[in-house]
């Protein structure tokens, strides 16, 4: 306590741990000091924009989803509700068999609803088509426990589908792989359906049909990118915020926690009444390993992808023929290195003028090789693969390497059980909670309600406790 005042402190300076502490004080307003503590020099994780050719580019996470409303929310409730805005109405393409195909209309998280849009996207071999529609005689493959997306994809659709529409949606969103994805934690309603439905194909239309109608864009981002979020909600939270500061050990003690800090040669000492642990799962695990070993085991386990993104700024002349769509997705089975390329320019509206803004996307779980490149390396990676695809001819205005690494967790098999124990075994520790993207979504929205989660738990820690004291 710090004089009536309980002391919250927050580690991990990312999204999480920021709405977290913005969630905090919400709930206690002065009435608990909060301290959020992070090693790397600045605040934001994975959120983060810089200037290329003088425009203001996201080169973390680009977008949050506007169909569910934790992120939006936050955002207004910072003040940069005015900010939010929406992308163009381009579509996106996949590159299957050496050309540029436009997605098919229907599908969920790459599973086709309608035979007739996915013959006319072009992107499955003759062959790979005629597979699609035995789903609907074939027996039922109903899931009793969780399965990988590959095991249950292929054993209905084909191994075409699950190569060149799955693959590449599944790794723009995790870098990973669909032998080791969980059905259950990456395509909920899929396994949903998988647990009753005979057919996929039925499955994936009812899922379309029962979406909303007319919910507006799926998307939305911030004028001056993402990456203006974190120091917005950091500053509307009021807690002392240090970066720098890396926190090595935590234990429990008879009133709260001890947070040990800084270099060895000369710890920090930091108490605490409570902790949200809001650092991705391997740090999350190192930290808990003392007091909560079971849940520090259990985190240990979840792997991370390592990824890089190139961005380009070109002069709209470069192009032959201008982009007209927000971008594309690689699959595995072409062998490029580039994973995914945005044409932010495109897809972002506002942010169109004379030039031509795109991000390259390369690494996936298994590829950390590709990232042991230099950054010269990569950006001719990246032009060699605009040159190629969109036939863009010269060097590039500006450009940027930003590197991620071990930046996404991999919800693989079991995902959903292992949050499961965790969050029993940290239950078990009074004023502790975890929050982040290691734990049950990796948008920022999802990030956001895990955060929100952590602080209510906290908040009704402290709330009892004051009770019980008075």
């Amino acid at each position: 306590m710090e004089g009536n005042r309980a002391h919250v402190a927050v580690i991990g300076g990312g999204i999480s741990g920021l709405a977290a502490a913005w969630h905090l004080k919400q709930g206690a307003g002065e009435q608990i000091k909060v301290t959020v503590l992070d090693g790397a020099s600045r605040v934001g994780g994975k959120l983060y924009a810089t200037e290329v050719a003088g425009v203001s580019l996201d080169v973390g996470a680009e977008a949050m989803l506007a169909r569910r409303p934790e992120g939006k929310e936050l955002a207004r409730a910072v003040g940069m509700g005015d900010d939010l805005v929406h992308p163009g109405t381009a579509s996106s393409a996949i590159y299957s068999r050496g050309v540029l195909r436009s997605l098919p209309k229907g599908q969920v998280m790459g599973v086709p609803s309608d035979l007739a849009e996915l013959a006319k996207s072009g992107i499955l071999s003759p062959a790979g088509l005629l597979r699609v529609p035995l789903d609907r005689i074939m027996p039922a493959t109903l899931v009793r426990t969780d399965v990988s997306v590959a095991a249950y994809i292929r054993a209905r659709m084909g191994g075409e589908v699950l190569d060149r529409l799955v693959e590449p949606l599944l790794g723009g969103v995790y870098a990973g792989r669909s032998d080791r994805l969980s059905l259950e934690a990456t395509m909920p309603r899929v396994a949903a359906a998988a647990r009753s439905e005979r057919s996929l194909l039925t499955a994936a239309r009812h899922i379309v049909d029962e979406a909303p109608k007319g919910a507006g864009p799926v998307f939305t981002t911030l004028r001056a990118g993402m990456g203006a979020l974190p120091e917005a909600v950091a500053k509307a939270s009021g807690a002392d915020v240090r970066t720098g500061v890396t926190v090595r050990e935590l234990h429990r003690t008879e009133h709260g926690w001890r947070l040990v800090a800084g270099p060895v040669p000369e710890p920090e000492i930091i108490e605490a009444d409570a902790v949200i642990v809001a650092v991705p799962a391997p740090a999350a695990a190192r930290l808990l390993q003392a007091e909560v070993p079971t849940a520090a085991a259990e985190l240990a386990r979840i792997e991370y992808a390592s990824m890089a993104v190139v961005s380009l700024a070109y002069p709209a002349a470069a192009f032959p023929e201008p982009p007209a769509r927000t971008g594309y997705l690689v699959p595995p089975v072409e062998g490029r290195v580039v994973k995914a390329v945005t044409f932010s320019s495109v897809k972002w509206p506002h942010l169109s003028r004379d030039l031509v803004l795109l991000r390259c996307s390369i690494g996936r779980i298994g590829e950390e090789h590709l990232l042991q490149r230099e950054d010269a390396e990569l950006v001719s990676l990246a032009m060699a693969e605009m040159s190629e695809v969109m036939g863009a001819r010269g060097l590039p205005l500006d450009s940027r390497v930003t590197r991620w690494g071990g930046a996404l967790p991999q919800y693989d098999v079991g995902h959903i059980d292992r949050v499961a124990r965790v969050h029993a075994a940290v239950s078990g520790q009074p004023a502790l909670a975890v929050c982040g993207a290691a734990y049950d979504g990796l948008g920022i929205p999802a990030c956001v309600a895990t955060a929100r989660t952590a602080a209510t738990r906290i908040l009704d820690h402290l709330s009892q406790r004051g009770e019980s004291e008075s």
